[in-house]
């Protein structure tokens, strides 16, 4: 019955087609890999997507074929370029019951995604084939039945590793319903019976962990440390990196407004728009002149973003020399704004620049504009530099987001009060205030100081700042703020401060409040909210926390390393790779492999508001073999360790060297953090995750790969 309605609908449906004059084709698909690049003999996932029009639904690939509808299905031509891995997933479709099927159905509105693993066993592979489906308006009920030829072209296949482990794809299959693997379906969302009018579209971004960021990475990666060479098809988020950007050049051109409150900045403000309103034509030349600021700026960042570059990154990151003169400019930039000294340039330099500002036209102008830069440079100088310095991981844009956003914000009132000058009466005052600004300055310049020696201190183990002698500075730092803000301090250039105005209470009570909620800290309290800003708990001697918190089971043997590396939460666990797969065999557990580094901050973060949930943490302990692999540490290992890598042809001498290398060897990702579950021979039993603060996620992704193992 079902089979002959679906007959009668099909046929009225091309009938009035054919009856209107047109041909309706409500679904538009594209094609593209998981990955743009693999090794001979690895895996790849096809991703067919499916664009729907308004008012239409597409029927999935997922229930009962008997009930009527056509089901989406992709008839790939064989070729012995590759071969097909498990069957066709359909990415979180809806679920409803059809009054018309009489039966359960599932379906995608807005877009649809499906996906096909293969497994690549030669170059240049030929993937070609047919596709079949239906679409079904929500309006009145039409159906349209579709399908076409399509072509996976541009996949670039590279000869395979040495030593590489396959994934152990019989395990992810047999894995697939467990809680949520990561390339599995969600499972449908289950509607009322009743006709789909109305439905939202469905949001088919699935959680894809061979494709997803360290949310970088970015960020990523935005903080952890980047290897020399990014491999393709390794981790990484655009929309994380873009968000990433964007919010340091929300912060740089915050930063830029702020510069324009200090006392070398605000009192020429008034001057300099005079000097254009009585000219002819100074308004046109006031736009020149915010330009003329513009370019300088972005120019320095340029500068600084052609001496960087990507394989600059690694050493910037993790190296102690880079991480001690950063310590030292925000120490140095510090004082300064403090009034222990002014930063200021040559006076002869600065004459000869403002000489050419005579020259008028368009050149006169821009030397103004230089002028400017230079003469504020003691008060602005500290600012820019915090800015460069926090790019200069190796980063190419970012240094000049950063100068374009923070020279906009600076250059805007020189424009904006040329072109209403009426506005400047509404300025306050020079005063005393201006060099409040800059005091407040120098506290944070000394607070973040401590961030670069952290890295430094724990990349080589000197053991300088543990986490509570980090604290106790920075609540020491911050509690100085709080009470100059209260007029209690007062530095060489400060005035008295008779009365406290609201806006200066207001920042007291933060800043004041913040010290006090560190204050716990000192005895190990967590401190979620900086958890990637502060050292370890690890690094920490005494904490009431981990002296009443549950242990795991101790080892039967003892952990390589273990004199310089901690797990969190009392974990029990391994810091070499080997050691814990020979471990895994003897208790018969999986094993968790986590990519770290001392420097990312990502890393921390999860540490602390992931792995320390309950589910989580139960995990951890009782069903895998832990192993935190850092790819930052520089601890030198014996010669007869040493090894040339196949990836990059370079010696490996350290632990962090070595422990890269084998990410990206074996595992081909570099970003940190990074989470595989594997069996005892290292072979992937599901696909790694990495950056995801959803604890019920992650638990789930642990309760996938033990799913997995449970099936060898």
């Amino acid at each position: 019955m079902n089979r002959y309605t679906s007959f009668l609908l099909l046929l009225g449906t091309l009938l009035s087609q054919v009856a209107l004059g047109q041909i309706q084709k409500p679904a538009k698909w594209t094609y593209t890999f998981s990955k743009a690049q693999v090794k001979a003999g690895e895996t790849v996932d096809l991703i067919f997507t499916a664009t729907i029009d308004p008012a239409w639904y597409l029927y999935s690939s997922d229930f009962d074929p008997d009930l009527g509808p056509i089901l989406t299905s992709f008839d790939l031509k064989g070729h012995p370029s590759y071969e097909k891995v498990g069957k066709l997933q359909a990415i979180k479709p809806k679920k409803k019951y059809d009054d018309v099927w009489r039966g359960d159905v599932t379906y995608f509105t807005g877009k649809g995604e499906f996906r096909q693993t293969i497994r690549v066993l030669k170059e240049n592979p030929v993937i070609k084939g047919t596709s079949d489906y239906q679409t079904c308006t929500l309006n009145n009920g039409l159906c349209v039945p579709g399908g076409e030829d399509f072509e996976f072209p541009g996949l670039k296949v590279v000869a395979a590793a040495s030593g590489v482990a396959p994934i152990k794809q019989d395990a992810i299959d047999a894995a697939t319903g467990a809680a949520v693997a990561t390339r599995a379906p969600a499972a449908p969302t289950t509607e009322p019976a009743s006709t789909p009018t109305g439905i939202a579209p469905v949001d088919t971004a699935p959680v894809d962990a061979a494709t997803s960021s360290a949310q970088d990475s970015n960020a990523s990666l935005r903080s952890a440390p980047t290897l020399e060479s990014t491999p393709q098809g390794t981790s990484g988020s655009t929309p994380a990196a873009s968000d990433s950007l964007l919010t340091f050049a929300l912060a740089a051109f915050l930063a830029g407004l702020v510069a324009l409150l200090t006392p070398c900045v605000f009192p020429i403000i008034p001057m300099t728009v005079s000097f254009f309103t009585k000219q002819q034509g100074g308004k046109g030349k006031a736009f020149i002149y915010g330009i003329s600021i513009i370019l300088i700026y972005t120019l320095i960042g340029t500068l600084v973003s052609r001496i960087n570059g990507p394989a600059f990154a690694n050493f910037v990151s993790t190296h102690w020399l880079p991480n001690v003169l950063f310590f030292a400019i925000f120490f140095v930039f510090g004082l300064a704004f403090l009034g222990l000294f002014e930063i200021v340039l040559p006076s002869s330099f600065v004459n000869k620049i403002d000489a050419q500002s005579d020259r008028g036209g368009l050149a006169g102008i821009f030397f103004m504009a230089f002028t400017l830069v230079l003469v504020s440079f003691s008060c602005t100088g500290p600012i820019v530099g915090s800015l460069l310095v926090a790019s200069a991981g190796g980063e190419v844009v970012k240094p000049i987001v950063g100068m374009v956003a923070f020279s906009s914000a600076f250059a805007i009132p020189f424009t904006v009060f040329a072109l209403f000058p009426q506005w400047l009466k509404s300025l306050p005052k020079s005063g005393g205030w201006l060099n409040t600004v800059k005091v407040v300055l120098g506290f944070l310049e000394l607070a973040l100081a401590l961030k670069f020696l952290s890295i430094a201190d724990q990349v080589y183990h000197w053991r300088i700042l543990d986490r509570e002698v980090y604290l106790a500075f920075w609540i020491v730092i911050f509690g100085m703020l709080g009470f100059y803000l209260l007029g209690k301090i007062r530095t060489p250039h400060d005035s008295p401060v008779e009365r406290l105005s609201v806006p200066r209470i207001l920042l007291a009570i933060v800043t004041l409040t913040f010290v006090v909620y560190m204050l716990p800290g000192m005895w190990g309290a967590p401190l979620k909210a900086l958890s990637g800003y502060l050292p370890p708990q690890t690094t920490q001697d005494f904490s009431m926390a981990r002296s009443t918190s549950a242990e795991s089971t101790p080892l039967a043997e003892v952990p390589k390393h273990a004199e310089l590396f901690k797990l969190p939460h009392g974990l029990q666990g391994f810091f070499d790779y080997e050691q814990a797969l020979a471990y895994a065999r003897q208790v018969n557990k999986p094993v968790f492999i986590d990519f770290t580094g001392h420097g990312c901050v990502n890393c921390r973060e999860m540490e602390a508001r992931v792995w320390s949930e309950a589910p989580v943490l139960q995990r951890l302990r009782e069903d895998y073999v832990v192993v935190a692999l850092y790819v930052d540490d520089k601890t030198e290992l014996p010669e007869a360790d040493w090894y040339t890598s196949s990836y990059d042809n370079k010696v490996k001498k350290t632990i962090g060297a070595q422990n890269g290398d084998l990410q990206i060897v074996r595992y081909n990702n570099n970003a940190q953090p990074h989470y595989c579950l594997v069996d005892h021979e290292g072979g992937l039993l599901v696909p790694p995750i990495n950056y995801d603060l959803n604890a019920e996620n992650f638990a789930k992704f642990l309760d996938s790969g033990k799913a997995a193992f449970r099936q060898q």
